[in-house]
């Protein structure tokens, strides 16, 4: 049945959440040195992501880098998830909270609410940051702000990863880490959910690697122990 022009008039129109770049958030500096010696692992990940985080932390031991996750996710299930994970891993694993200083055997959930960036933190090296600002590629939080903000600090100290996602989030600012030195990976398409994010990283030149969700923790051992840089 046809609308009436009063109907017309006041039907709410659905709302279109804008897509934005991390340019909202934070801008691109490229070519800087890296701010502190530390090593950083970087995350992301959405569709199919929770049990491809599971697989992959669970494998990995408690000597690693820090490790900071953005994984798409409402608010309400970040902090539980966070919570699952600790009790499975050998590796301390907590959701993020503002301003917290980047620890070796530790993982950092980004809160469903904000986005996680890496800042330095004077003689201690690098901290958590938490940014409420707008949605990056309609997602908060959002892999491509991780990854810029570990291109601009952490540089060739930083390793990036890309698992199982639908969309691009993620594949800009991976390719931004690996012209800053890092050293990234992507998850392969027979091991993903929906491929969508490692396939956009992979085309724009951004992964070194594409492997099995089953072989990412072992080789992330072997480049942490040799890229962690002498103090």
């Amino acid at each position: 049945m046809a609308l009436t022009s009063h109907e017309r008039a006041n039907k709410t129109p659905l709302e279109i959440v804008p897509s934005h770049s991390a340019d909202v958030i934070l801008p691109r500096q490229p070519g800087k040195t890296p701010l502190a010696s530390q090593t950083v692992i970087v995350i992301g990940s959405s569709t199919g992501g929770t049990e491809a985080l599971r697989t992959l932390l669970t494998a990995l031991p408690a000597a690693m880098p820090p490790i900071l996750v953005a994984q798409h996710m409402p608010e309400m299930f970040t902090h539980s998830f966070a919570q699952r994970l600790d009790s499975l891993c050998r590796l301390r694993v907590k959701e993020a909270e503002d301003n917290e200083r980047l620890q070796a055997g530790t993982v950092y959930i980004a809160p469903g609410h904000s986005h996680l960036l890496i800042k330095s933190a004077p003689t201690i090296g690098y901290s958590t940051s938490l940014n409420n600002g707008p949605a990056v590629n309609r997602h908060k939080p959002s892999v491509d702000v991780l990854f810029r903000s570990a291109a601009n600090l952490v540089g060739k100290n930083s390793i990036g990863v890309i698992l199982t996602g639908m969309g691009r989030d993620g594949a800009s600012g991976m390719l931004e880490m690996k012209q800053a030195g890092s050293w990234n990976i992507a998850q392969d398409e027979a091991s993903c959910v929906v491929f969508g994010m490692p396939k956009e990283a992979i085309a724009m030149g951004g992964a070194h690697e594409v492997l099995a969700l089953t072989s990412i923790a072992q080789r992330l051992v072997a480049l942490a122990h040799q890229r962690q840089p002498s103090a």
